[in-house]
């Protein structure tokens, strides 16, 4: 049989807050974490707004000289790590350090470093480039880092499939567990794209909203929508075996109980018609965790605010529920954190896990005008309390990559 899997902590940075607490609070608020680009020089961009994390000191947690080795998506994952293990309350120790794992993904990695290096190669030579700047970059470095940090020397890796890094990651460590490879896995997303070229070229695809307004411009499933807004941040889950974890008295979120993982195998950016990809991988986690779906009564949706992903998420949830679709709620947390790419998976998994616990739904802010197409119950501008045994969190990402898990309520 396969083993349970159950989720001990967590810990996040994110636009709404550095703390997971903070950021919970200011979701059920329906606060935007929304504001004016300052990370840039706007006057190159015709976007003037994005989710950025605020007043984030790295030093809090690890030391200057340490901190200088790494890019800024590593700092937010080390330091949600650390948040999420100090909640787990799970000392790594030698005996079972080999029974811990790391898995924690990045859609583009450390693209901040990629450009400040590669300034310093065109202006002061080669000579000058830092000895750090390939292991500063790659996008695994944040689970190798935290690895180091804790000493977890268990499956060590890193899911790179974009806007679905962060659930594939989940997943995937979900799926070391429930096998037998690993007793407890530290996983999750992270991601810092607010960088010159990671921002031109999501402007020159048209991706992102242009609406000066920065509270209001993020607005899934609404008919004014006109495109993401670009966040930033990390979320990261203690997920351990269940036996495992009763046994040294953890607290427990929820538990994990099902995964689903699919290709669109249509293009690199437009969603499969209809959603067709999407229903698919919400389908495959539906039947990978027993659970059928009249018993799933919330959906954190991908939700990003771009016209063909709202829809066609809307349509997918619609072929997998059929009329249990007008039934369930389902809201886009991207509304209040903007679209955090390879973190978003990590953060929304969280916020899934917490709005089973606790009964309490967060909302879809901004949705004002509602689109004829997209018709189903979003949670509109305030959050709802509400008992829910099973809930969803989807994730779909730029090349045809759709994530779906299933978490399940335990009291």
């Amino acid at each position: 049989m396969n083993r349970r899997v159950v989720i001990t902590g967590i810990g996040a940075v994110t636009p709404l807050g550095n703390s997971i607490e903070e950021t919970w609070e200011n979701l059920k608020a329906g606060k935007s974490g929304v504001g004016p680009l300052t990370r840039l020089d706007v006057e190159k961009f015709p976007v003037k707004i994005a989710a950025e994390v605020k007043d984030f000191d790295i030093e809090q947690y690890i030391e200057k000289k340490e901190a200088r080795k790494m890019d800024r998506f590593t700092h937010y994952a080390l330091a949600a790590s650390i948040m999420a293990m100090k909640d787990s309350g799970l000392a790594i120790t030698e005996e079972i350090a080999p029974r811990v794992g790391v898995w924690i993904g990045s859609g583009i990695g450390g693209m901040e470093t990629y450009e400040n290096q590669y300034i310093t190669f065109q202006e002061r030579g080669v000579r000058r480039v830092s000895p750090f700047f390939v292991p500063m970059m790659i996008p695994n470095m944040a689970s190798g880092q935290v690895s180091i940090h804790f000493g977890a020397k268990g499956i060590n890796s890193c899911s790179v499939t974009a806007c679905a890094s962060g659930t594939n990651s989940i997943g995937d460590a979900f799926k070391v567990i429930q096998r037998g490879d690993a007793d407890a896995m530290i996983t999750g997303g992270a991601e810092a794209p607010i960088v010159n070229m990671a921002v031109a070229g999501f402007c020159s695809s048209t991706a992102l909203s242009l609406n000066p307004d920065a509270e209001t411009a993020s607005r899934p499933f609404d008919a004014n929508r006109d495109g993401f807004v670009i966040g930033e941040g990390a979320g990261i889950l203690v997920l351990e075996e269940y036996e495992f974890a009763k046994a040294r008295g953890a607290k427990i979120y929820a538990e994990v109980v099902g995964y689903g993982s699919t290709g669109d195998a249509h293009h690199i950016t437009a969603p499969a018609p209809e959603g067709e990809g999407a229903a698919r991988a919400i389908r495959q986690a539906l039947e990978d965790g027993g659970v059928d779906p009249s018993q799933v009564g919330y959906i954190n949706a991908h939700g990003t605010s771009t016209p063909y992903n709202d829809l066609f998420e809307t349509k997918a949830v619609k072929t997998v529920f059929g009329e249990h679709a007008y039934n369930l709620a389902m809201s886009s947390t991207k509304s209040m954190t903007g679209h955090l790419l390879g973190a978003a998976g990590g953060v929304e998994a969280i916020f899934t896990a917490l709005a089973l616990k606790e009964g309490v739904l967060p909302p879809t802010i901004n949705l004002t005008t509602p689109d004829p197409e997209c018709d189903l119950d979003y949670i509109p501008n305030t959050a709802r309390q509400q008992y829910v045994e099973y809930g969803m969190s989807n994730s779909l990402g730029f090349g045809g990559h759709n994530a779906s898990i299933v978490l399940k309520k335990v009291d």
